[in-house]
């Protein structure tokens, strides 16, 4: 695989419902997540070249500090209940980077955000099943990052531009996570209004030049149903790191759906 510094892009993905993409159903019917998947299986397509590496955040990972997984090889983390059994033999063997770690701590810690090392974090499924399904061969190095505890926005919008750099050396930021996010709220009547309208803020929000972007991404709070979509926002926070990397152009949906009646969108960012 030839790979290339290039500039990469800044983009934050929906990951689905635990390992929806590797059975027949779940919370729905049989193709609840086809589209979704159809998304992440052509997303490698649409960058400028194969990423060096890429720096992947989580919503299913959160630490007092901003901590980067340093694991040469790192293991599958099987952070889902209640699925089918097979769900918990798959695999994702994609390689780590203490290299990268490094400098993903070191880049932190240079705009003097909390920053840490973790010498034996895996991948969590926030990570390895959206991957899998847009990088199947598990060729591409990838360096995790938490989200830091305190869920505060701004914070990880300064973490994104503190990680903007990597961008520049060929390396793809992903944010993953999920736009809407209340389990409680699928498949009832009032969520498709209430997930549309969060929906369409956000996009709004993600589409704003840099300056006016942060801010309305600060007070995501205020948003239509901002609670109702998020009644905690450990999902959306991931948006925050890629924004803050996106630069100053206007990010851009190149995504959206309303599995069990819940609007979702991925965004990228290119400035």
């Amino acid at each position: 695989m030839t790979v290339s510094t290039q500039r990469q892009p800044a983009i934050f993905l929906p990951h689905g419902g635990g390992p929806c993409f590797f059975m027949d159903w779940t919370w729905g019917p049989a193709d609840t997540w086809n589209s979704t998947q159809r998304f992440l299986e052509g997303l490698e397509a649409t960058l400028p070249a194969p990423p060096r590496a890429m720096v992947v955040v989580s919503g299913h990972w959160e630490e007092p500090a901003f901590t980067a997984g340093a694991a040469p090889r790192p293991p599958l983390i099987f952070d889902y209940s209640g699925f089918p059994a097979h769900t918990y033999r798959l695999t994702w063997p994609a390689p780590g980077s203490p290299e990268l770690a490094a400098r993903v701590s070191d880049l932190l810690q240079a705009a003097a955000l909390p920053a840490a090392l973790s010498p034996s974090r895996g991948f969590d499924h926030g990570v390895f099943v959206p991957l899998k399904v847009a990088f199947p061969l598990a060729q591409i190095p990838v360096v995790t990052l938490s989200l830091a505890a305190s869920l505060d926005p701004a914070l990880h919008l300064a973490a994104g531009r503190a990680l903007a750099p990597l961008r520049d050396e060929g390396i793809l930021l992903v944010a993953s996570g999920m736009s809407f996010h209340n389990l409680r709220g699928y498949l009832r009547p009032e969520t498709p209004e209430r997930a549309r309208a969060f929906d369409a803020w956000l996009t709004g929000a993600v589409q704003s030049p840099a300056a006016e972007r942060d801010t309305l991404l600060s007070h995501w709070r205020d948003a239509p149903f901002a609670a109702y979509a998020h009644p905690r926002e450990e999902h959306l926070i991931p948006l925050m790191v890629a924004a803050g990397a996106g630069g100053d152009a206007p990010g851009t949906r190149i995504f959206g759906d309303e599995p069990m009646g819940a609007a979702i969108s991925a965004y990228r960012f290119d400035g």
